[in-house]
C-alpha cells in the first residue's frame, strides 16, 4: 500500500492525492477514502477533492467543536463509529506532520483490530508527508484552507513563517497568530541550529501593509544575520539596520530575540522594546523575566542591547507574545490583561490538553473576549524545555497529543501479502 502510493506521488498534483490514496488503500482492506485539512483559524475541516469532485452524501466541511473528526484533530486520538450500511468501521485519524496537525483521514476499515489500527496510522503519515511535499506549490490547498482572502500582509506573513507546531525529545514550541486572514505587522520564528534553539517574536508599527512589509523585512534581515553567525544583539542590530535603510526612522518593529541551550536549559534573550518573556513553572507560577529593554528597531535611540540570562528547569515554558493578546478589550473596555492570560495557560495544560490545542483555545477565548472583533494583531509563541536528550521523545508526544500506537516494525505486509 504505502510503497505504491509514495511510488506514485512522486509525479502526482495535489488534486489526485484522494484518488490515488483510496486505490493504494484498498490493498489494506480500506474504502471510501477522505482527506479533509484544517482552515488557517484551525476551526473548520475541508474536503480535499479530487478531479471527480465530492463523493455523494459527503459534507465539504465539518467543524472542528464537537464533531467526531473535530475530536480526532483536537487531541490526536484515533476516533472511530459503526456506518449502518455496512459491515466494519469508519475511523477518523490526525493527519499530523512530524508535530504540525495538517487535518484528518477518513477510511472504512472491513477490520476492526490492531492491525488494521497500524495500517490506517501509517497511511495517515504517509498523506501528511505528501500534503506537506507539494502544499508550497498548490494553489489548490491555499485556496482550500481560507475562509476568506487574505491580505497581502497574511499573504507573506504564512509564507515566512515556520509551521506552527515543532517537537523532539528536548523541546516542543507552539505558535498561534489571528487574525489569520488580516496580518499587519506581527510575525514568529524557531529554528534549530544543533542544540540551540532560536525564538523570535517581531511586531511592526501600524496595521497596514506597511506594517506587514516592515514585519517581513524585520524576520528576513534576522533570519539572514543569523545564518551568518551573527549573536543575539547583532541580530537586533541587523533588523534595525535593514529598517532604516528602507524606511528612514519612519517605521519601527518591537521584538525579543532568543536562544535556548538544550544542553544546558540556559536561556538568552535581548529586549527591543517589546513585553518581556513569560516563564510558567511547574503549571503552578509565571515569571516575567526583566531584562533592560534596548529601543525599537528602527528608531537608532542609541540604547545599548543588553544579552540577560536564565537558568530553566525541565519542564519550563516560555512564552513570547505581542499586545494584541493582553490588550484585547472586552465589551466594558477592560483588556484581557495579563493575569489572565498566563492563568488560562496553566488550566488548559493541567486540563491534558495537547499544547497546540491550548493555544487555538486561547485565541478563541480572545476573540470571545473581543466579540469575534480583534483591533490587533494577537500573536504567542511558546516553548517547553523538557531536557538535553533527543532521544527520549514520549514526554513530547505526550505534549502535542501523539500518544498512540507503540512503533510499528521496520517491515511488514498488507493482508494480501504485498509489502507496505
Amino acid at each position: 500500500m504505502l510503497a505504491g502510493l509514495l511510488h506514485a506521488s512522486h509525479l502526482m498534483p495535489l488534486d489526485m492525492l484522494p484518488e490515488t490514496a483510496g486505490e493504494h488503500a484498498r490493498a489494506a482492506g480500506f474504502t471510501d477514502l477522505l482527506i479533509y485539512v484544517t482552515d488557517l483559524e484551525h476551526r473548520e475541516l475541508h474536503l480535499l477533492t479530487g478531479p471527480n469532485g465530492t463523493p455523494p452524501d459527503t459534507p465539504r466541511d465539518i467543524r472542528i467543536e464537537g464533531t467526531t473528526p473535530g475530536r480526532a484533530y483536537q487531541y490526536g486520538w484515533l476516533t472511530s463509529s459503526s456506518p449502518n450500511e455496512a459491515a466494519g468501521v469508519h475511523w477518523w485519524l490526525p493527519i499530523v506532520d512530524g508535530a504540525e496537525r495538517i487535518g484528518v483521514l477518513r477510511v472504512h476499515s472491513v477490520y476492526d483490530d490492531a492491525r488494521a489500527r497500524e495500517d490506517a496510522d501509517r497511511l495517515a503519515a504517509l498523506l501528511a508527508l505528501l500534503i506537506v511535499a507539494k502544499r508550497t506549490s498548490s494553489d489548490t490547498l491555499a485556496k482550500l484552507i481560507r475562509t476568506e482572502p487574505l491580505n497581502i500582509g497574511a499573504e507573506m506573513a504564512w509564507n515566512l513563517m515556520p509551521p506552527a507546531t515543532y517537537a523532539d525529545g528536548r523541546i516542543v514550541i507552539s505558535a498561534s497568530l489571528e487574525p489569520a486572514y488580516r496580518i499587519s505587522g506581527d510575525v514568529y520564528e524557531y529554528a534549530l541550529d544543533g542544540p540551540l534553539v532560536h525564538l523570535t517574536i517581531f511586531d511592526a508599527m501600524g496595521h497596514d501593509n506597511a506594517a506587514g512589509l516592515c514585519g517581513a523585512l524585520a524576520l528576513g534581515a534576522c533570519r539572514q544575520a543569523r545564518r551568518q553567525g551573527a549573536d543575539l544583539a547583532a541580530k537586533g542590530d541587523a533588523v534595525e539596520a535593514a529598517l532604516i535603510e528602507q524606511y528612514g526612522h519612519r517605521r519601527y518593529a518591537t521584538g525579543i530575540l532568543a536562544t535556548l541551550d538544550t544542553r544546558t536549559g540556559v536561556l538568552s534573550w535581548v529586549n527591543r522594546g517589546h513585553h518581556p518573556p513569560i516563564i510558567i513553572r511547574d503549571n503552578r507560577w509565571s515569571s516575567h523575566l526583566k531584562c533592560p529593554p534596548a529601543h525599537p528597531m528602527g528608531t537608532d535611540l542609541g540604547l545599548p542591547s543588553t544579552v540577560c540570562h536564565e537558568q530553566l528547569q525541565p519542564g519550563d515554558r516560555i512564552v513570547l507574545y505581542t499586545d494584541g493578546i493582553t490588550e484585547a478589550r472586552g465589551a466594558d473596555d477592560s483588556e484581557f490583561g495579563l493575569e489572565r492570560f498566563t492563568d488560562f495557560l496553566i488550566r488548559r495544560h493541567a486540563d491534558g490538553l495537547p499544547v497546540p490545542e491550548t493555544l487555538r483555545r486561547l485565541i478563541k477565548a480572545v476573540l470571545d473576549y473581543q466579540e469575534g472583533h480583534l483591533h490587533d494583531d494577537a500573536t504567542v509563541l511558546m516553548c517547553e524545555w523538557l531536557g538535553p536528550t533527543a532521544e527520549d521523545t514520549e514526554p513530547a508526544a505526550a505534549l502535542i497529543g501523539l500518544l498512540g500506537h507503540d512503533p510499528p516494525p521496520m517491515s511488514s505486509t498488507t493482508r494480501d501479502g504485498s509489502s507496505l
